[in-house]
């Protein structure tokens, strides 16, 4: 579905990716992870047409996005930290971003905005908001539209663990109706159970893409964080 092919880019002297070239299909959770400064966040806004490459190209379903902009409609993110406006309520975000996604009165996804209860709690406004609602109106949001990507940056930080479970059964069934996931995060153990591969980053480059279950069977590790360890050590 997406593929990067020989994607590079500096800003100035830093080369924040050098060459990834990587397929990621449909049907698939799948972790991009990597230390600080890994490229990452770089790599991110790349597939979401906010960074432009200096080398290489990107294809969603065969078309260059660079020519093509209206894959990011079939496309949900959830940031690392969502921004709102302070005066606005939860309700008008949400009316806002159907208004200009063009969604109004179509089919929407409210399964999270039900689950945890965000319809009950329309009137507040998002600078009253706890750093873990705001983090659920960005999770809903991203899920709203019924996206064929979901591209989910640190999507349980600030979640309490029975929000954080629900969170990610809700990525498992996403992933189960043919949806393509990618997820960063540093809380390894949070991914374990919804991920089916890994990207690992390294100083811009890409250092593999693998099968959980092949890194899992290569490294004898059931934790992420130490087959990634473990891994890593062989490599140098």
């Amino acid at each position: 579905m997406i593929i990067a092919t020989n994607v590079s880019k500096r800003f100035g002297k830093l080369s924040a990716l050098q060459d990834i070239s990587t397929t990621c299909h449909a049907g698939q959770s799948i972790a991009l992870i990597g230390p600080n400064g890994s490229g990452k966040t770089t790599f991110i806004k790349c597939l979401l047409g906010m960074v432009v490459p200096d080398n290489g190209f990107i294809t969603f379903d065969g078309k260059n996005i660079g020519m093509d902009w209206q894959y990011r409609d079939r496309i949900g993110y959830m940031p690392q930290t969502g921004r709102y406006p302070d005066h606005m309520c939860i309700g008008q975000v949400l009316d806002m971003m159907t208004d200009l996604r063009g969604k109004r009165g179509k089919d929407l996804d409210r399964e999270l905005i039900e689950t945890w209860r965000l319809d009950t709690m329309l009137g507040k406004r998002m600078g009253t908001l706890s750093g873990g609602t705001r983090q659920k109106v960005s999770a809903a949001l991203a899920f709203l539209f019924k996206p064929d990507v979901l591209i989910l940056d640190e999507p349980t930080a600030g979640l309490d663990p029975l929000s954080s479970e629900m969170l990610k059964e809700k990525i498992r069934r996403e992933r189960a109706q043919g949806r393509l996931i990618l997820i960063t995060s540093h809380i390894l153990s949070d991914l374990e159970d919804i991920i089916s591969e890994i990207i690992y980053l390294q100083e811009g480059r890409l250092v593999f893409h693998k099968a959980w279950v092949t890194l899992r069977e290569d490294t004898g590790e059931a934790r992420l964080s130490r087959a990634i360890a473990q891994l890593m050590k062989k490599a140098n």
